[in-house]
């Protein structure tokens, strides 16, 4: 679990993000989503170390973040896995390389260990037989798999992915999707993923933030964002008509009127 308490952020003048507080879940896949600018992507580097917030604290299972010595730091480093968007693999490693950075890095595993578990994550993300690929011989969606693989390599309680599904056609990222989910539950990780993807948002997120100008405007589960009232999340979420009658739809059904399929013609007219 990660908590975030009255987070703030500033770049001169400008405040990006105002007071933000909120729970990660564990064994959940927490998303935080908004318009660009919205702040989403400062609050993830803020949560991971990569930016250090005006004010406020985040909490690692009750430990606070701010308060680590060097020691501390690097042992929950090690327990936090990351998922880049661009996957930002290395051209000049091959795969197994690639998977195995992390371990060469925090491990004093031997060779064959380490490989061992290389191969495993490769087996778990359904890459069976590309060690030996370089990252161009990779399609976008293995490319993900490979960045899944080397992001859960040292076994973390942490998960990061920053926009998963970018520059993938809607039915990988649908794979992708899956795939974070069924290795958020299969080993209790707290996910925190930074998405625009609406199929994302409808099909996992199990806790959902809503950022607006730096606030956290909505919190909630994709259950509860369809009876959402707040217009600006229902903008965003919704932006186009297929989408608001998709809606309505959804509604409707939930609360039982959709009683056959006449009534599901009419709608559809």
């Amino acid at each position: 679990m990660i908590e975030i308490k009255n987070i703030k952020k500033s770049f001169g003048d400008k405040i990006v993000i105002d007071g933000v507080s909120a729970v990660m879940q564990s064994g959940k896949c927490n998303l935080i989503i908004g318009t660009s600018g919205s702040g989403k992507t400062v609050l993830m580097k803020c949560m991971v170390g990569l930016l250090v917030p005006d004010s406020g604290e985040i909490l690692y299972n009750g430990k606070e973040f701010g308060h680590m010595n060097t020691e501390h730091r690097k042992e929950l480093r090690q327990q936090i896995g990351m998922l880049f968007q661009g996957s930002a693999l290395f051209d000049s490693m091959h795969v197994e390389k690639n998977v195995m950075f992390p371990l060469n890095m925090f491990t004093h595993d031997t060779y064959a260990e380490k490989l061992r578990r290389v191969n495993e994550v490769l087996d778990r993300v359904n890459l069976n037989g590309v060690n030996k690929k370089f990252p161009a011989e990779l399609s976008g969606g293995m490319k993900k798999r490979v960045g899944i693989a080397r992001a859960i390599v040292l076994n973390p309680k942490y998960l990061f992915c920053d926009e998963p599904n970018s520059g993938l056609d809607p039915q990988t990222s649908l794979l992708i999707d899956k795939l974070i989910q069924e290795i958020t539950i299969e080993y209790n990780i707290t996910t925190i993923v930074n998405t625009h993807d609406m199929n994302s948002v409808m099909e996992t997120g199990d806790h959902i933030i809503y950022m607006y100008q730096g606030l956290k405007e909505w919190e909630g589960s994709r259950k509860e964002i369809i009876f959402s009232k707040n217009k600006r999340l229902n903008d965003f979420i919704f932006a186009s008509e297929f989408l608001r009658d998709a809606k309505d739809m959804r509604m409707l059904e939930a609360k039982g009127k959709i009683d056959n399929d006449r009534d599901m013609d009419e709608l559809l007219k």
